[in-house]
């Protein structure tokens, strides 16, 4: 089917689901998730540009093992992709609304080195300040996985670009309240608008910095 919006319906789950997080109230609505909430963002997003693709949508159980936050499911649904150059588009549905974001959330130790080589370059790390900048005057919020107190190891605390710098990752996102657009396929067409719009960090994090070139268990940068 085509997408057609997320009904009241998913809202109404989600917020039920943060005043009771547990396997009864989950078992009692799961048929509302799977029609209301699952079955909307699968029709989301194959229905987006193909220039996204693909996307896998998370599984809703939390792992808890190392949390002390025992609540057994999440109060949201998300899906994500990621492109050959390394960039993540993400997606989120909660009961406070919408988000779409873009970026490299949490570089690995390579890419994080690749990055603050190019931040401190004149050039380069001109372009990437101009674009955040551009970026937040429209609107959209930059963060990333964490960043450091300071400057990094090796960098003046009074660099031009030491917000940069202290970086951990680097994505840029918009996030909506519930209103009427969201019930309807417009949706799809702000999610699409902000991604684009975030592209061109992409596009710059992709040409300077790239995927790592590690192993999985040794990109951690904690």
């Amino acid at each position: 089917m085509a997408f057609r919006g997320f009904p009241p319906e998913a809202i109404r789950f989600f917020e039920g689901l943060e005043l009771d997080n547990s396997k009864s109230y989950w078992t009692a609505n799961k048929d509302v998730y799977e029609r209301a909430v699952r079955g909307p963002m699968e029709e989301l997003v194959e229905a987006v540009d193909d220039r996204f693709k693909p996307f896998k949508i998370f599984r809703p159980y939390r792992d808890v093992r190392f949390s002390a936050d025992k609540t057994p499911y999440k109060t949201e649904c998300a899906a994500a992709s990621e492109r050959q150059g390394g960039a993540t588009h993400y997606l989120a549905l909660s009961c406070s609304g919408l988000t779409a974001a873009t970026g490299y959330y949490a570089m690995a130790k390579d890419q994080l080195a690749r990055f603050r080589d190019v931040v401190d370059d004149e050039r380069t790390g001109g372009q990437i300040a101009d674009i955040v900048a551009a970026l937040e005057e429209k609107g959209f919020l930059i963060g990333g996985v964490g960043q450091l107190k300071s400057a990094p190891r090796g960098y003046p605390r009074d660099h031009p670009r030491v917000d940069l710098l202290r970086r951990k990752g680097l994505a840029t996102w918009r996030s909506w309240p519930v209103a009427s657009w969201l019930h309807t396929a417009k949706a799809k067409d702000r999610i699409e608008d902000a991604w684009a719009t975030g592209d061109v960090l992409n596009d710059w994090l992709d040409a300077n910095v790239g995927p790592s070139e590690l192993p999985p268990d040794e990109r951690s940068i904690h």
